[in-house]
């Protein structure tokens, strides 16, 4: 049978769902939605390409072997892996040393997705990774464990919820991972491991090729009765199926400055931002609404040599975390480091450039609309300049310009203008109610 291959860990007693399952069913066996969890980890990897499957189960395993049987019935292969002692998340992988030529996923029986994989894959395979784990942003980075990497993905730690986060990205592990065979290599015996802060942690420290693909795709653990029933509602209401990165998304683009934070010259240090008010809870109506929330951004402050990069990526650690703090996060950055003019003490050449990025172009909206399968003609563009209204209309898209930023100037064809980013928020939605009533 060709197609990929994906280890679920399906052998949890799921005491934090003992309500739901009075001691009788195992977890992944819980129901969400009229259909238990396990099953639809199986139906949403089976439509990516995954053909075969290994149930590492424990508790009540009897339960999901009658189920799936060898998997036929679902147009998969199943074969189990019995833990007869508990391993932990990942000392059953043991087992499969030497059974598996290629890269395999790893999935958590409690967790439900829709996830296009091969996205996903085409990035552990250009980075040559060991292990790719799935990271994106939640509305609670502050008591969530924190992914830490570089530019370039890759990892170099995880930082506890237990632990001060300082300013950090919104980056949290989503328990979805991809594994080359080599990443098993050290493993000696089947003893007790954890995932992350065993096999993964290892691995970093040992070779440096973990690596973290971020999303905005959805994830999210079922494991407790109020997640379970979020979990249900967002089937239910399509939000699961309609953020898969295979479907088009609407997105509504932010600029920064004078938009989500109050504007205040060019910004150089993390200090120096301060979100406006109410610009948080904004953000997290347009989380909530199905729209992706997408910051592009001018920062000439790197052309002019009056901040590095480390610095600009500092003041984003802030915004994120700021916004965190309130229950909202954005889900990708694009900026633009270039100026065109030159003449600026410090300033660094490469950068001093009429580029396609820098708003009023819309080279920043065409390259997320192209990364994250966004529909231009669904999406809007909200600044507070009459060149992030330009740029929206060149991308295509509906624009909202706000009066709290510099006059009126070649943004009279807004389709909306609006006090705050509040309110254009809560225009744009209730425009998006109308037109599905």
């Amino acid at each position: 049978m060709s197609g990929y291959t994906a280890v679920i860990m399906a052998g949890g007693k799921g005491t934090r769902l003992s309500s739901v399952t009075n001691g009788e069913i195992p977890k992944p066996m819980v129901p969400v939605a009229g259909k238990p969890i396990l099953a639809r980890q199986v139906e949403a990897l089976r439509a990516c390409g995954v053909r075969r499957f290994v149930f590492v189960v424990g508790h009540l395993h009897e339960q999901i072997e009658a189920y799936f049987g060898d998997g036929s019935a679902f147009g998969v292969s199943v074969r189990y892996i019995v833990e007869r002692e508990p391993l932990g998340s990942a000392g059953a992988l043991f087992y499969l040393k030497g059974t598996l030529a290629d890269d395999f996923f790893l999935v958590f029986g409690d967790t439900v997705f829709d996830i296009d994989i091969e996205r996903m894959l085409r990035f552990h395979r250009e980075k040559h990774a060991a292990i790719t784990l799935l990271a994106h942003p939640n509305s609670h980075p502050y008591d969530s464990d924190l992914v830490l990497a570089d530019g370039e993905g890759r990892v170099t730690g995880f930082l506890s919820k237990n632990e001060p986060h300082g300013d950090r990205h919104n980056r949290v592990n989503a328990a979805f991972f991809i594994l080359s065979p080599r990443a098993l290599d050290t493993l000696d015996a089947p003893a007790r491991l954890d995932m992350e802060k065993g096999l993964v942690a290892r691995r970093i420290e040992e070779y440096g090729d973990v690596f973290a693909y971020r999303t905005t795709e959805y994830i999210k653990d079922a494991g407790t009765p109020d997640r379970l029933a979020s979990v249900g509602r967002d089937i239910e209401n399509g939000t699961v199926a309609a953020r898969n990165l295979r479907r088009p998304q609407k997105c509504i683009f932010l600029d920064r400055d004078g938009t989500i934070n109050r504007y205040a010259g060019f910004i150089r240090t993390p200090d120096e931002l301060e979100l406006l008010p109410h610009a948080a809870e904004a953000i997290a109506r347009i989380n909530a609404s199905g729209y992706l929330a997408v910051v592009v951004t001018n920062q000439p402050v790197l052309a002019r040599g009056e901040c590095t990069a480390e610095e600009l990526d500092a003041i984003f650690c802030r915004m994120e975390t700021e916004l965190g703090r309130r229950g909202a996060y954005v889900d990708a950055v694009y900026y633009c480091p270039h100026h065109p003019d030159r003449g600026f003490a410090g300033e660094v050449p490469e950068l001093k450039t009429d580029c396609a990025c820098r708003k009023p172009k819309p080279g920043l909206l065409l390259r997320a609309a192209e990364e994250l399968h966004i529909d231009l003609a669904a999406s809007w563009s909200v600044g507070d300049s009459w060149r992030d209204v330009e740029a929206g209309k060149s991308a295509g898209t509906r624009t909202a310009l706000l009066t709290c930023g510099e006059p009126l100037c070649g943004g009279e064809g807004a389709d909306l203008v609006c006090a705050d980013l509040a309110e254009a928020v809560g225009q744009i939605l209730g425009l998006t109610e109308e037109q599905t009533r």
